[in-house]
């Protein structure tokens, strides 16, 4: 069975989701919903879960988290198990309440926070339930227009500042932000039928392929593809490596070797996990069984010849290998 992918580092902000079996509700009554709130707040004591947002829609749920610890996988182990045990105590059910395992989508500490933030909010209205944000009892949206008590357990202060610099003026810019539509980033995103793994900019997300590029190449969770160098990293290494042009790189003569490009074709093939058709695009060859060919003889080559064998290891080292850990953009 897959398994999604798992980015944890302290830290990081969340939007997780997760949804009842066979589309199923998960909250059946007014007591189930203030149970799940209760074990929010618990989580977020014992654990150190910081939660900005929530929305407990009949049959799923939305959360916006960060985890100072690094603790996600922990977090959410306990509040999907602690809340189904007692959904089932209470409604006299057994067995398994969500479909299974969480989405967790790792989202860039930046404006996309808002983003989510506002998206979360909005899910009532997007659904139907509600024609005013404020008539949806079971969200935090209210949470970040009071200044109750009741409220200081969520962590909305960072993303209120975000807003406004004037504390005074924060639950006000507030209300005018989340009364706006989604932008077209957010809806775009959102809308696609497998939901990626991290929102934010290329910066964001090449700071993650780096950081996170053991996890990459494993069968069992297909996501894990996204840490992979891509194609054109790749051949702009190669470039490098061999000190050589694109369109060197590129050249082809009968009866000639062109090492550099003949590396790029086989790195492309085992890095990227790319097809031997979507190699073959990379590099003009139209026919799959040619990029074939250069695979196997570049394979060969770097077991029989010491000097090749040398390329290949650097130029792995460099896109997959140990790496520096840069701060995080």
């Amino acid at each position: 069975m897959s398994r999604p992918l798992r980015i944890e580092y302290p830290g990081a902000w969340y939007h997780v989701m997760n949804r009842g079996r066979r589309q199923e509700e998960i909250f059946l009554s007014r007591e189930d919903y203030e149970s799940f709130i209760g074990i929010l707040q618990e989580t977020s004591a014992g654990w150190n879960l910081k939660i900005a947002a929530y929305c407990l829609m009949p049959n799923h749920y939305h959360l916006l988290v960060s985890t100072p610890d690094g603790n996600i996988a922990r977090c959410m182990r306990h509040i999907n198990g602690v809340y189904t045990q007692r959904f089932n105590r209470r409604h006299g059910t057994d067995g398994q309440l969500f479909r299974g395992r969480y989405k967790a989508v790792l989202v860039e500490a930046d404006s996309h926070l808002l983003e989510v933030l506002r998206y979360i909010h909005r899910n009532p209205l997007r659904a139907g339930l509600v024609e005013k944000i404020a008539d949806f009892a079971w969200s935090s949206h209210q949470g970040y227009l009071s200044a109750a008590r009741q409220w200081e357990w969520l962590h909305k202060d960072l993303l209120l500042a975000m807003l406004c610099s004037r504390e005074s003026g924060r639950r006000a810019a507030y209300g005018n932000f989340v009364a706006q539509g989604e932008s077209e980033e957010i809806e775009r995103f959102y809308s696609l039928k497998s939901l990626p793994s991290v929102l934010g900019g290329e910066g964001f997300k090449g700071w993650v392929k780096e950081k996170f590029h053991h996890l990459c190449f494993q069968q069992e969770i297909p996501e894990s593809r996204l840490l992979a160098p891509t194609a054109e990293e790749i051949i702009s290494q190669v470039c490098e490596h061999f000190r050589v042009s694109r369109e060197q790189l590129n050249a082809a003569r009968r009866g000639r070797e062109n090492l550099p490009r003949d590396v790029a074709v086989y790195l492309v093939r085992q890095l990227s996990q790319a097809s031997l058709s979507e190699v073959g695009k990379c590099f003009g060859l139209h026919n799959y069984s040619t990029v074939s060919s250069v695979v196997e003889r570049v394979k060969r080559r770097g077991k029989e010849d010491r000097r090749i064998r040398k390329h290949l290891d650097g130029l792995r080292e460099k896109l997959v290998g140990r790496r520096r850990m840069q701060p995080l953009p």
